[in-house]
């Protein structure tokens, strides 16, 4: 068993006619699960009602909430069986932070902007 804390982004998706007192009711149920499971919440974000890229179960709408957690990976695995359980939440997803932030995701995208300035730079001697 893994024992280390790990940080994590979990986002999840419910369901659109879930009024304002059961949406607190439904980030209190998740709170306590993050808990029930070693965990901590760390920040929580509610994006509001959005519209969907494709329907799930029916609904084109939902209540995004997302959510800072420090949690065992083993916790993160218990709390995804649960989530999948829970009635309201339509949807939910958890990334790792440390997988999200590394850094060479970044510099590829600087190696690819230095050649588009050079390119920029040779036609306009040719335009005058």
């Amino acid at each position: 068993m893994s024992r280390s804390v790990r940080n994590y982004e979990l986002v999840f998706i419910v369901h659109p006619e879930v009024d304002d007192e059961g949406l607190a009711a439904v980030i209190k149920t998740v709170k306590g699960l993050v808990e029930r499971n070693n965990g901590q919440v760390t920040q929580v974000n509610q994006w509001g009602l959005r519209r969907l890229a494709y329907p799930i179960k029916k609904q084109w709408e939902g209540q995004y909430v997302l959510m800072h957690i420090d949690m065992s990976p083993d916790g993160v695995a218990e709390l995804e069986r649960s989530l999948g359980l829970a009635e309201q939440v339509i949807r939910h997803l958890v990334v790792r932070l440390d997988e999200v932030e590394a850094p060479a995701v970044e510099e590829p995208k600087a190696k690819a902007v230095e050649p588009a300035e050079e390119a920029d730079e040779s036609p306009e001697p040719v335009a005058e």
